[in-house]
């Protein structure tokens, strides 16, 4: 089973927000997924962002591959934790 880690797309029509998901690579992107890793609002002024970073290790252990867009997303927080 292949196991990615991508967000999933929720809210009103032109208002996106999204919920940073593993998911089985077969599903489609809205439909089930095996855990939720935190949130991602770009539509914000501040751009609040929450994912569970001991959870995103654990899974990229496990053989999870992360999609570019959510690896940027980790890089972003992994670095303002770091300058802070």
């Amino acid at each position: 089973m292949a196991v990615h880690i991508r967000l999933m797309r929720i809210g009103k029509r032109k208002r996106p927000y999204y919920r940073i998901v593993v998911s089985d690579q077969r599903n489609a992107r809205g439909s089930a997924y095996l855990e939720s890793l935190g949130y991602y609002h770009p539509m914000e002024k501040d751009c609040p962002t929450k994912i569970d970073l001991e959870k995103f290790s654990d899974w990229i252990g496990k053989g999870a591959q992360p999609t570019l867009i959510v690896q940027n997303i980790v890089n972003k927080i992994k670095k303002a934790g770091a300058s802070n």
